[in-house]
């Protein structure tokens, strides 16, 4: 959530700050401003709403300066309206600071500014950061903001402009992501590489409790004390062209169709020649994969369910103990981890913070901890043990397609390599499974291309009030994820089931008519899911099954059928995931509204 963007260079500042928010507009924000530094003169404009809103401003404005810094607001103290909108001001206009993250000491410190005569302009626990900053600014930026982030608590990255420092912009950060993008003749700083790609490829990620000063000719970073730090930049493999929506009316339609490419990404390359999965990222020993006696996966919304789909293929394959945890609640309940405990941290962004104080709970417990995240360099990859990246390049839709489906095909490339080095699973059958995952990302292209009846269904639900999705075995964590998809875009209320317990209560839900969604891929579980089936349209259900080419079985009980590739059973979600995706754009589309930024939702949960 949030997006921030600050440049040093030759180029117009406001161009490229302004250019630099727009692909950050996927984190999901309510207002946005930029500030922009012409010698001596600090000029801000913000605006609540979307960037076309702030664009109209921007057009009757001239703004020279070729250092700036911008900010996409997603609200949290105070209402999304213009005063509360970032950049954020001292008393003198000579500070101007923007922020993601949350002050958890506002109060305290708003009210000792209160006393020393400092007026408040708005809600927010922002405008406290440029107050302190004006008290302890003595010719010095960079000293003066590490002393005021000795006084904050929380979770924040603070970017500053001072009107007398016309060439410098500093940083800093705790918990919250910050990169640095390294250019010739400028220098960028932004929440994530997408808000530099157009201009640099080559980044480098900002460490806990640093900060940075940024000028056209160099960066130096240094810890609270003034102390320098070095670090290690890395190369984006990704440009432009994979963030832009390439002829698609909306990204995620787009994103959707990049699935069997993100797939095909996050298989490659993990056999050796001789057969052997191989993990280059992974920096686990052989022996401490022996010495592990359980698995607990932790994640949060759709990665959670990947996370669920993993569980099966582990314990499957391994004959390891799996427990899949909400890490929103995993440290709060004091569970039982240690050094055999192997803990798998599934975040799309490599940031969530949920997941990142999770993790940082169990490597407290001496657990091992594995990343699985699609973000190089990201806070989640550069505290764990280990990290496996999914490669599915950049997705900027809010709601998450084939980031997930990455996070799946990953899940069962780890059950794999867990089975092989264990002895679980010997060479002949690790490269069996292989084949089958390597078969994937051609069935979901051919999947793709007949979405066409699932979209016409689709409109035909656009005006439910509730749909239910029911499933078996791995197809429950699907139903999960297909309830959530339709929640996240069309605002319906949407309920996922594991489909034998719908008469324990659920079924309660059905009246006449109400859709009802049954991912009954051919399985051993068949039987038992037709009678769910039966159970749901006695009662009047609007029956809607996902079912195998060919499976004539679940015909006289589908109201509508849609049709998936066959494959083993264990890997249907790689496919059975497809329809729920289209099917929930589509109604969201089908009833107006924004399907890459549905409402108050952000890309990436930052705060906790």
């Amino acid at each position: 959530m949030c997006g921030i963007v600050g440049y040093v260079g030759e180029q117009s500042a406001v161009d490229v700050v302004v250019a630099g928010l727009r692909r950050l507009e996927y984190r999901g924000y309510d207002s946005a401003g930029v500030a922009i530094l012409d010698g001596t003169t600090l000029q801000v404009e913000r605006k609540a709403g979307k960037l076309a809103n702030l664009d109209e401003v921007l057009a009757n404005r001239s703004l020279p300066g070729t250092l700036g810094i911008g900010h996409t607001r997603w609200a949290t103290h105070g209402p999304p309206n213009d005063a509360n909108a970032h950049p954020h001001v001292d008393c003198a206009g000579a500070v101007a600071v923007v922020h993601n993250g949350t002050i958890e000491n506002f109060e305290e410190l708003v009210a000792g500014l209160g006393e020393r005569g400092h007026a408040r302009r708005s809600d927010t626990d922002t405008e406290a950061v440029a107050h302190l900053v004006e008290e302890c600014y003595d010719g010095d930026l960079a000293a003066a903001v590490r002393t005021v982030c000795k006084q904050l608590e929380g979770s924040f990255v603070l970017v500053v402009a001072h009107r007398d420092e016309p060439g410098l912009i500093v940083a800093a950060r705790r918990n919250l992501p910050l990169v640095i993008g390294l250019g010739d003749g400028e220098n960028f700083v932004g929440s994530d590489v997408t808000a530099f790609i157009a201009h640099t490829r080559t980044a480098r990620a900002v460490e806990q409790d640093q900060v940075v000063e940024v000028r056209r000719t160099g960066v130096q970073v240094t810890d609270l004390d003034g102390v320098v730090v070095e670090g290690e930049t890395y190369h984006v493999d990704w440009d432009t062209d994979a963030a832009e929506k390439g002829g698609y009316e909306f990204f995620m339609l787009k994103e959707i169709q990049e699935q069997p490419d993100a797939v095909r990404d996050t298989l490659g390359g993990r056999l050796t020649p001789e057969g052997l999965l191989h993990l280059d990222e992974l920096a686990m020993s052989d022996q401490d994969i022996r010495g592990i006696d359980q698995v607990v996966i932790i994640a949060c919304g759709s990665s959670y369910h990947s996370g669920l789909v993993g569980k099966y293929a582990i314990e499957r394959w391994c004959r390891l103990p799996v427990h899949v945890e909400m890490a929103s609640e995993f440290r709060y309940r004091d569970p039982v981890v240690g050094r055999s405990t192997l803990v798998i941290a599934i975040s799309q962004s490599g940031e969530t913070a949920d997941t990142l104080e999770a993790l940082r709970h169990a490597r407290e417990q001496r657990a091992w901890v594995l990343a699985v995240t699609n973000t190089i360099g990201s806070t989640i990859s550069r505290e764990s043990d280990a990290a496996l990246y999914t490669r599915a390049g950049p997705e900027v839709a809010v709601a998450s397609t084939k980031a997930v489906m990455a996070q799946l095909a990953a899940m069962y490339v780890v059950g794999l390599y867990l089975a092989q080095v264990r002895g679980t699973r010997d060479a002949d059958e690790v490269r069996a499974h292989m084949h089958d995952l390597q078969e994937i990302p051609d069935l979901i292209t051919e999947l793709i291309g007949r979405m066409e009846p699932v979209r016409e269904l689709a409109r035909s639900l656009k005006d439910a009030q509730r749909v239910l999705f029911l499933g078996r075995h791995v197809g429950y964590p699907m139903a999960l994820e297909g309830a959530l998809k339709l929640k996240e875009l069309a605002y319906i209320s949407a309920e996922g089931f594991p489909a034998g317990e719908i008469k324990h209560g659920p079924i309660a839900l059905i009246e006449q008519g109400t859709p009802v969604v049954i991912l009954a891929p051919r399985h051993a579980l068949q039987a038992k899911l037709i009678n769910n089936i039966q159970e749901v349209r006695a009662r009047g259900a609007r029956t809607i099954v996902v079912a195998t080419d060919g499976d004539d079985s679940v015909l006289p009980y589908a109201d509508d059928v849609i049709w998936i590739p066959d494959t083993k059973s264990l890997l249907t979600p790689l496919l059975t995931i497809v329809p729920m995706q289209v099917l929930s754009a589509e109604v969201a589309a089908a009833r107006g509204l924004d399907v890459d930024q549905p409402r108050n939702l952000a890309k990436s949960v930052t705060v906790e």
